[in-house]
């Protein structure tokens, strides 16, 4: 099934009018023609079911035939990750994450973080490209990049952990985390989190876990933790 991604269309919405180069790809790429199905998402659950009623490459129209709602899951899983030095790095995080199955990103940026700006559109292109590859009807939700001192301080529901690596008493994240629960993970920059940024987490309760004997690049120990709570909500 090929899934397109409309986040305008709503369940009051009978007909889409695709751009030129989605009508493009619709009719010259996949040769779709007149009276063939189409399925779309909103990226708020919702999947549609269309049917081409003008095959052109620059302006298709299809009207919608079906609407139903994809079922979610019965937790919310928010990952507060350290952009990575290289762009490509986090877009695999961004890639894979939204494959496995996770909810809210927000990049922190970190007393070691040495890329403090990042380029949400394109970040938010591989997630709708991630989205309709692995055929769910969310789109996760990309926050703004915010400070490690300021998330800290905002309102987290749900199971707290943190992520690093230095030396001290860390719980295995397999071991404690609930299933059915809404989770938040945070994962540091290359260089980790500093001291004082641990302390802090501590202090707001979070939870100081290890995800494995092994010490994991930022990306990596992202995926790890987001597949870590879809493994053990699936269990």
């Amino acid at each position: 099934m090929q899934l397109f991604y409309k986040p305008d269309i709503t369940v009051e919405t009978s007909q889409i009018i695709f751009p030129k180069e989605e009508s493009k790809h619709i009719v010259k790429v996949l040769r779709k023609s007149e009276g063939d199905i189409l399925h779309i998402t909103n990226g708020f659950g919702l999947l549609f079911t269309a049917k081409i009623t003008v095959a052109d490459i620059k302006n298709c129209v299809a009207i919608i035939t079906n609407s139903e709602e994809q079922a979610k899951r019965s937790y919310q899983v928010h990952l507060a990750v350290a952009p990575t030095k290289m762009n490509d790095r986090y877009e695999w995080f961004l890639e894979k994450a939204t494959e496995i199955g996770i909810d809210t990103i927000t990049p922190i940026i970190c007393d070691n973080s040495e890329r403090k700006v990042i380029k949400p559109e394109r970040f938010e292109k591989i997630l709708q490209a991630a989205m309709k590859q692995s055929l769910t009807c969310y789109m996760p939700k990309l926050q703004e990049a915010i400070t490690y001192s300021d998330f800290i301080k905002t309102k987290i529901v749900g199971q707290k952990f943190i992520a690093h690596c230095e030396e001290t008493d860390k719980k295995s994240l397999k071991t404690e985390i609930n299933p059915n629960q809404d989770i938040t993970i945070l994962i540091g920059p290359e260089g980790d989190f500093s001291v004082k940024e641990i302390q802090q987490a501590l202090q707001s309760q979070f939870i100081p876990v290890t995800l494995g004997n092994t010490r994991l690049r930022t990306e990596t120990a992202a995926i790890v933790a987001c597949h870590s709570v879809a493994f053990v909500n699936e269990s």
